[in-house]
């Protein structure tokens, strides 16, 4: 069946092979990305949580273990946070804002590779039809052949072929890349979120510690 489907593809011409790589290209990059924004985002409002609440209770060394152990961006920006506990609130906002400029990134690379997809392939799947209906109108302007008709329809089955192949790569693949690009838009707001609870913490227990010394003064 594989292979009986493999042939009947090959027969959209050249452009085929292109396209393949197009597909493979594409799944595989789906499914990393799939799997490491999945891992990104597993427990993360859980671990926000957990955190504030560690940090509130006064458990910082804790929270901190916490935050590290996730392995993820929300854990990195909760950990970058605790560790920046001491200094002025807006140096640790400016400092978190550095740090969301280097994890954003992270999360969204290699989404590009399925938008360059989802432009070429349609690309290459006209460029496909050109050359088949250029071989078909050459079996037509020789008059030999005109007793041979499936080398006419042998041209448009190549064209019609590499034209839906690349239709239905960027079709599988703009699904994919929409889904991956509000996963990764979840994981930034995940990572915002907890930058916020982390700073808006930090900022009550400096405030209560100065009205403290005020007090003691």
């Amino acid at each position: 069946m594989f292979v009986h489907g493999l042939q009947f593809l090959l027969r959209g011409g050249p452009v085929m092979w292109p396209l393949l790589a197009c597909a493979i290209l594409s799944v595989t990059v789906m499914i990393e990305r799939a799997g490491a924004l999945r891992r990104a985002l597993a427990g993360a409002d859980l671990l926000i949580a957990r955190v504030m609440e560690q940090m509130h209770d006064g458990r910082d060394d804790e929270a901190l273990e916490l935050a590290r152990s996730h392995h993820g961006p929300v854990g990195r920006v909760l950990a970058h946070a605790i560790t920046r506990r001491h200094r002025d609130v807006a140096a640790i906002e400016r400092s978190l804002e550095v740090l969301a400029q280097e994890e954003t990134p992270k999360v969204t690379q290699r989404l590009g590779i399925l938008d360059t997809v989802i432009t070429v392939s349609p690309l290459l799947g006209l460029l496909g039809t050109v050359t088949g209906m250029i071989k078909a109108f050459h079996v037509v302007a020789d008059p030999s052949s005109l007793n041979g008709p499936s080398m006419i329809t042998g041209g448009v089955g190549e064209a019609l072929i590499a034209t839906a192949t690349g239709l239905a790569i960027a079709i599988v693949t703009l699904v994919g890349y929409n889904a991956l690009g509000e996963q990764a838009r979840a994981v930034v707001r995940a990572m915002e979120r907890g930058a916020t609870q982390a700073v808006e913490l930090i900022a009550n227990r400096q405030s209560k510690e100065t009205e403290y010394e005020d007090v003691i003064a």
